[in-house]
């Protein structure tokens, strides 16, 4: 919470030269005179105009930005974790946006530190997730930091305002207008996409809003194929080349591009309780997703396997939630390290008009035996199903009796009980 006692001197703001933190800029200058705004863009793959960007932040009157490029390391600590983890929010949310903040929001600290600064600040709404996601890690890195959400303190509540502010104010905004008005995220492993006609969930998504992935129709009219190689569940290769892990996402992003992969609309609920309607891109990430859970079925026994699907389930929720500096996270990324130790070999995926489908699936320690699973002749003895059956089923049996009626009428379960273990005993 912004402290009114506490004298404000300089500011470290989360910056991405868009139409929200441009505008903040003159805003804190204006409510804490004499401060100083210093600027943090961290680059996570978005394609930018880095100079354009510099001298747009300063036009707007921060002091310095520094721009930084973590892209291996979003991939290498965030993206690939997740993805070990098979976190998908609420079965259709590859998590995009969700990942990048924490990693955006300890640069931010590190730089507030490395500055001496008073305060932090960040461009997100009172109604969104990102407000959360970033101000959970400033508390777990720097809880000593004043945090400032102009969103929750100004006046301007709509981008319609923002874009008046921003021209009553000198600050250059591009080609942000009323006509385009979309509020889009973007990074190595997505593009978001909210506003304008997405605020009607009965209206389908125009074919020019889309910018990372190609028209599906439009797509090649021949299959490609693509073959992925795992170890210990996480990817190292595309097509039997190794790549580093920033060059296999931009490799599948491309490659999904083409064939018009990696689409979803989605109305998901948002940490603040309200549905909010989004449009992802993640061609790349989703040919992964796939590719990772496809390897999985082979080399994981059903236990590990369960236990994986639950956690994924709450791995999701976490990173949604921005609970990514927690030892809770820790203890998970625990499990599935171990999980995923046997998840090696390779996935040979066809790519198709918007289609992921799987060709092929190997592994040295697939779990699939051919001999055992096939339906001819095998090492399998039929009749051990016998006595598997009897006890897999014995309290099945046991409950059908007690809880039928007509047996409590009569001679009472007692007997029948008693019958059915001699039955057994044959």
């Amino acid at each position: 919470m912004e402290s009114k006692d506490k004298e404000i001197r300089k500011i470290v703001l989360a910056y991405s030269g868009g139409l929200d933190t441009s505008i903040i800029i003159p805003w804190l200058k204006e409510r804490y005179p004499g401060a100083e705004v210093v600027g943090v863009c961290t680059n996570v793959g978005q394609d930018e105009d880095w100079e354009a960007m510099e001298k747009k932040a300063l036009a707007s009157g921060a002091s310095k930005l520094y721009i930084l490029d973590v892209r291996e390391e979003f991939v290498t600590d965030y993206l690939w974790p997740m993805l070990r983890a098979g976190a998908v929010y609420e079965g259709k949310y590859l998590l995009g946006t969700s990942i990048a903040r924490p990693l955006q929001a300890k640069k931010q600290v590190e730089v507030a530190l490395k500055e001496r600064a008073d305060a932090v600040a960040h461009g997100c709404t009172g109604k969104g997730n990102d407000q959360v996601r970033f101000e959970l890690t400033y508390k777990a890195l720097a809880p000593h930091l004043e945090v400032i959400a102009p969103w929750r303190l100004w006046d301007i509540r709509s981008r319609e305002e923002a874009i008046d502010y921003a021209k009553a104010n000198g600050v250059p905004i591009g080609d942000i207008s009323r006509k385009n008005i979309y509020s889009r995220d973007w990074n190595l492993w997505h593009m978001s996409h909210e506003g304008g006609e997405l605020e009607d969930t009965w209206v389908r998504p125009k074919a020019e809003m889309y910018q990372l992935t190609g028209d599906p129709k439009a797509a090649p009219d021949e299959e490609e194929e693509v073959v992925v190689d795992f170890e210990h569940g996480l990817p190292v290769s595309v097509n039997g080349e190794k790549l580093e892990p920033v060059q296999i996402v931009e490799t599948l992003n491309r490659l999904g591009a083409k064939h018009g992969v990696g689409r979803e609309d989605l109305v998901e609920t948002r940490l603040v309780g309200m549905k909010s309607r989004g449009v992802y891109e993640t061609p790349g990430g989703a040919i992964l997703y796939k590719a990772l859970r496809e390897l999985e079925m082979i080399t994981l026994d059903f236990d590990t396997l369960g236990m994986k699907n639950q956690l994924a389930l709450k791995y999701a929720d976490i990173v949604y939630a921005g609970k990514w500096f927690t030892h809770f996270r820790e203890s998970m990324d625990a499990y599935m390290r171990k999980a995923a130790e046997y998840v090696t070999g390779s996935v040979r995926i066809v790519l198709y008009k918007g289609n992921i489908i799987i060709a092929g699936r190997r592994s040295p320690y697939s779990l699939y035996i051919a001999d055992l699973a096939s339906f001819g002749e095998s090492a399998y003895d039929h009749a051990d199903a016998t006595g598997f059956i009897n006890l897999y089923g014995l309290a099945t049996g046991v409950g059908a009796l007690v809880h039928d009626s007509r047996m409590r009428r009569d001679e009472g379960p007692a007997v029948e009980m008693q019958a059915m273990a001699g039955f057994h005993e044959k």
